[in-house]
This record gives structure tokens, C-alpha cells and sequence, in this order.
């Protein structure tokens, strides 16, 4: 069961996709399986779900920001990743992203969970909500097998689940579904109160908001194990075709070997794709965390910073309170250490923020401005950057997310940005020798390139702090 995998899908978002892959997910480690899960899309949340909660490593697989060779080369790494004890079964659970077919400008189906379906040739359970429906879901499913999986298209879709239907409709919802369709049928879910995750303006609570999450999951987990075929989705999974792994640049391994990076971790700032941190320490580097929320000052001897989103205005006042921290990394950052920032860390590196308690409190300072939260999203969605130099370098285009309800007075002017399928465009970005700042999030697998040329700067400032420290040893 190497290459065990499935995708699980829905019609629409908000029909439970998260809950019930997590309810999955917990079924599988209970059968003490070697479980990885996987986001499509560019969401942080659902994934902070799988690790934090579950204890489930978890990564996203986006293939308008990666590309669809660098999903497969995402998935494919992690299926021939060893094993803790290399004694138990292993399966991947990707949860889908909007509805199955929903991607880009809501007109296209690339960067949906059918595009990821496709690149990596992963078989997919629809997650189908019965509430209101009998009969009438026997022509969603067709309409869902017949659209795009047609006309000599391979056929992804290989069964359902179907959600919030009463026990007493399962026998025969089941039997009217595989006798007019060609897909099985894997069990129900009732609908269940203690089901509901909550919501906030940037997606679900973060997991550690949830009260009783954990144990919350791991009750759904064990209901869901009395309706749901766990059995049949495992060996579903295990007649995934073989993903054969994709060769990567062997010669930029450990190329980075000594230069030390830290990166923000804390509740402030916690929105960062796992695979862009291994892809550091791929080619070399060390990833040390430090809290601008909880510690004094930066980890030593650091030759590159990274601030990645997450939810600073929620801790806007302990953030100022911090004072011996700002001042290290506007020093820093002034001084000339290679930093990126990325949403959340851009409003950190600003001059000043408004919390949510609508107060305005000073932050690092790196750069002028400041920024307020708006009454509507400022800027949803997929883009392209180009024209600018990222670390002095070109790297040609990059592709990137934003999701963001603050907006800041100074958001740069270095890259065009420019929505897909789409001629809306606008100026973004600071950037310099040692900066990289701004909204957009960036997925590394999508442009190596990028984190070449941060951990490059990185490298050059360290090694004029080898110089400097010789030169102090000299004399």
C-alpha cells in the first residue's frame, strides 16, 4: 500500500469536506495506519487541522501555484517518504477544495480537486448532502460522472458518501444509487450537532481555539467508523495506480549547508506550507523557530528571516507590548538580513497596526505605513507577479494567493500583479537586495527559484559575518 491514496470531494463548499476527511483521518490512525493527509488548494487551516489536532502530518497541493508536475512531485515525495517502523500500511487522504470542479476566475477547472485528481491520477469519493434530496441525487452524481470525466476522459469519481441522511434511508438510497450509477456507495453520515466546526472571517478557527476539539474528532471519528466503510475506502486506496516519483535537482541539495534561518512561529503567526520549510532544509538550511509574541529577542547567529502570515491583529497588543523584540528585528532587517514577509508578517514589519480592538499599536517599524482592516475582503484569490527581482535575482514569473481583509497604505510597487483569466492588474510587493515583502503567499515548489535566491542573500550575509568575526579575532 506504498501509493494508497483517494481524494474526498464534494458538490459545494460547506458541505463538510474538512469534517468528515478529519473524521476519516481519525479512523485510519485508529486502525494504526501510517496516515499523511494533503489540502488542495492554497488553504493553511484545514491543514493545521490535520497536524495539530490528528497529529497527521499535512501538506497542500495547488497546481496553479505549484504546477501540475510539482503536485505529483509533492505527493510522489511524500508516498516514498520512509516510514516511522516501515511495518504499516500507508495511505494519503487529500481533501478537495470548493466544489469537485470549481478553479480558477469560478470559469476554468484548473486548480480544483478534479485538476489535482487528474495530475496525480487519484481515485475520488464525492461527499454528496442528502438533506432535501432522494431520488434527486441519483441525477447530481450522474451529472458529476458525465461532466468533464467524458468522451474517453479517465473516470476519477469512483464511489460516495452520503452526508446528513437518516439510518432508516441508507438500504435503499444505497441500492437506488449503484443500480443506476456506476460508483459504490461508502456508507452515510447522520447528521450529528457536536458535527459543526466554527467559523471566522479568514476560514475555520484555528484548531487550538476549538474547545474539546481533539476530543470532539475522535468521537465523530468512532461514530462515523459504525457508517462509514472504512474497509472499502482502504482498499479503494490501494488501487491507486503507482505515482512514479519526479526526479529533482540532486546537485542543490545541501548547497545552503550552514545558514541559519528563523522563521516567526507563534499564534500570531502560523499560516505556513510545511513543504516550504523542507524544501530549506532540502538544500541545506536550518529553520529555527523564535515567537515575536513570547520571546525577548532573535535566535542567534541568523542569517535569514521569515515572517509568514497568520492572525497579528488578534495579537496586535502583545505584539507592541514586545518592545525588546521589535527593536531586534527592525535592527535586523536594517542591518541587512535577508527577510522575507509574507501578509500577516508584512503588517508586523509595518509601522503600526489596528487591533481588534479597532486601537492602533506600533509594530516593527521596518517600513513606513500603516494598516486597518476594511469593512470587505480587499483582495481574494490566485495571481501572477512579474517585472521585479526577488533578492536582486531574476526568477521569472510567480505565482501566489492573497486573502486578506486589512489593507496598508504602502503595499510596494516592484512586481505587476495580475489576476488569472483576468485583465485587472495592480503594482505590489517591496523589494529589494534583502527584502521581499508584501500580501501575495508564495508556495516555493511553485518557483524554486525564489527560495534559491533568499537562502543565496542568506549565505552572502553570513559570510560577512564569518568576515567580521575573523576580523575581531585578528585584532
Amino acid at each position: 500500500m506504498k501509493h494508497a491514496r483517494i481524494l474526498i470531494a464534494a458538490p459545494a463548499s460547506g458541505t463538510g469536506k474538512t469534517l468528515i476527511t478529519c473524521g476519516i483521518l481519525s479512523c485510519l490512525k485508529e486502525r494504526n495506519m501510517e496516515v499523511t493527509a494533503f489540502k488542495c488548494g492554497p488553504d493553511y487551516i484545514d491543514p493545521m487541522f490535520h497536524k495539530e489536532v490528528l497529529q497527521i502530518n499535512s501538506y497542500n497541493l495547488d497546481t496553479f501555484m505549484c504546477g501540475r508536475n510539482g503536485v505529483r512531485e509533492i505527493l510522489a515525495r511524500h508516498l516514498e517518504a520512509p516510514f516511522s517502523d516501515g511495518q504499516r500500511d500507508s495511505i494519503a487522504v487529500i481533501e478537495g477544495v470548493m466544489g469537485y470542479y470549481d478553479g480558477l476566475g469560478g470559469v476554468s477547472t484548473e486548480a480544483s480537486a478534479y485538476d489535482v485528481a487528474d495530475a496525480t491520477d487519484t481515485p475520488v469519493v464525492l461527499l454528496v448532502d442528502c438533506k432535501g434530496l432522494s431520488v434527486s441525487v441519483v441525477p447530481v452524481i450522474k451529472g458529476f460522472l458525465s461532466y468533464k470525466e467524458k468522451e474517453g476522459d479517465k473516470r476519477y469519481i469512483k464511489g460516495v458518501i452520503l452526508n446528513r441522511l437518516s439510518p432508516g434511508m441508507y438500504g435503499r438510497m444505497k441500492e437506488l444509487i449503484e443500480r443506476e450509477t456506476s460508483v459504490k456507495v461508502y456508507g452515510y453520515v447522520p447528521v450529528l450537532k457536536e458535527g459543526v466546526l466554527e467559523s471566522r472571517y479568514l476560514g475555520l478557527q484555528m484548531p487550538q481555539e476549538n474547545v474539546r476539539i481533539r476530543e470532539r474528532l475522535g468521537n465523530f471519528g468512532r461514530k462515523l467508523s459504525e457508517t462509514v466503510d472504512i474497509e472499502g475506502l482502504i482498499e479503494l486506496s490501494a488501487n491507486a495506480p503507482h505515482l512514479p516519483p519526479v526526479a529533482g535537482a540532486k546537485d542543490k541539495e545541501g548547497l545552503y549547508r550552514g545558514v541559519r534561518i528563523g522563521i516567526a512561529a507563534d499564534e500570531a503567526f502560523c499560516f505556513c506550507y510545511q513543504d516550504n520549510l523542507e524544501y530549506l532544509e532540502y538544500l541545506g538550511a536550518r529553520v529555527i523557530s523564535f515567537s515575536p509574541l513570547h520571546d525577548t529577542g532573535l535566535p542567534e547567529d541568523i542569517h535569514g528571516l521569515l515572517f509568514y502570515g497568520g492572525y497579528p491583529e488578534l495579537y496586535a497588543k502583545q505584539l507592541a507590548a514586545n518592545h525588546s523584540m521589535r527593536i531586534c528585528v527592525k535592527e535586523a532587517v536594517d542591518g541587512g538580513t535577508p527577510c522575507i514577509a509574507e501578509c500577516g508578517g508584512f503588517l508586523y514589519l509595518q509601522e503600526q497596526l489596528e487591533g481588534k480592538d479597532r486601537q492602533m499599536y506600533p509594530m516593527a517599524g521596518v517600513f513606513q505605513g500603516e494598516s486597518r482592516k476594511k469593512e470587505r475582503l480587499q483582495r481574494f484569490g490566485y495571481l501572477t507577479l512579474t517585472g521585479g527581482k526577488v533578492f536582486g535575482q531574476d526568477v521569472g514569473e510567480l505565482r501566489a494567493h492573497e486573502f486578506h481583509y486589512y489593507d496598508s497604505e504602502k503595499c510596494g510597487s516592484a512586481f505587476t500583479a495580475k489576476k488569472p483569466l483576468s485583465d485587472r492588474t495592480w503594482e505590489c510587493m517591496i523589494s529589494t537586495d534583502t527584502i521581499l515583502a508584501g500580501y501575495p503567499h508564495f508556495h516555493y515548489l511553485g518557483n524554486k527559484k525564489m527560495a534559491e535566491a533568499f537562502l543565496e542573500a542568506a549565505k552572502k550575509s553570513r559570510s560577512e559575518d564569518l568576515k567580521r568575526e575573523k576580523k575581531n579575532d585578528v585584532r
